[in-house]
C-alpha cells in the first residue's frame, strides 16, 4: 500500500465536547510519523447505546479533514459489531470516506466473533482486529507489524495521548 497512513482517536472530556487527534504516517508500519493533528469539537451528540458512531464519527471526519492521499485509517474499536457485520464506527466512516478502515479493540465485544485476535508485544491479552476495504487477515497482519514494542502500537498510544491532551 502506498499514501498517508492515519490513526485516530476521540476523547470527551467530563465539562463536555471533544478532542479529535490523528497521528498520520508515510508507510503502513507507522514508523515514520509525518504529521500530527488535534481538533476540538465544542458541541457533541450524546451518547446513545448502539450509536456511537454518530457521536464519534464528525469527530473523526473532522481530524481528517485535509489529509491528501490516504490509503488507510486506524480507528480505536471495531469496524464492524458482529459476523453479519452490523457497523460499527469503522464501517460507516469506510462508507463515507471510501478508504480502507482497520478496527484495533483493547476489549472484546460481545458477538464479535468474527475479530481476528492479534497478541504483539509479548501480551497475554490480544488485541480485536475488524476491517473494511481490506481483507481481516491483512489488517490483523498490518496491525501485527505495526511499530512498537509493547501491546499497543506506538501510533495508537501516540493518538490516545493527543486525544487526551496528555502528549507532549
Amino acid at each position: 500500500m502506498t499514501g498517508r497512513f492515519a490513526a485516530v482517536d476521540v476523547h470527551y472530556p467530563p465539562d463536555g465536547g471533544a478532542r479529535a487527534a490523528a497521528v498520520v504516517a508515510g508507510d503502513d508500519r507507522f514508523a515514520s510519523i509525518v504529521d500530527e493533528r488535534v481538533r476540538w469539537l465544542p458541541e457533541v451528540a450524546p451518547y446513545e447505546p448502539g450509536r456511537f458512531f454518530a457521536r464519534e464519527l464528525p469527530a473523526v471526519r473532522a481530524v481528517l479533514t485535509g489529509v491528501e492521499g490516504l490509503a488507510l485509517v486506524v480507528v480505536d474499536g471495531y469496524v464492524d459489531l458482529d459476523p453479519d457485520g452490523r457497523p460499527g464506527l469503522g464501517a460507516h466512516l469506510h462508507a463515507q470516506i471510501q478508504v480502507p478502515v482497520v478496527g484495533v479493540a483493547k476489549t472484546a465485544f460481545r458477538g464479535a466473533t468474527h475479530a481476528v485476535a492479534v497478541r504483539r508485544g509479548g501480551a497475554a491479552r490480544p488485541l480485536f482486529v475488524t476491517a473494511a476495504g481490506v481483507p481481516v487477515a491483512v489488517a490483523a497482519g498490518l496491525v501485527a507489524a505495526m511499530s512498537g514494542p509493547h501491546r499497543m502500537p506506538d501510533a495508537l498510544r501516540r493518538v490516545d495521548a493527543l486525544a487526551r491532551g496528555r502528549a507532549t
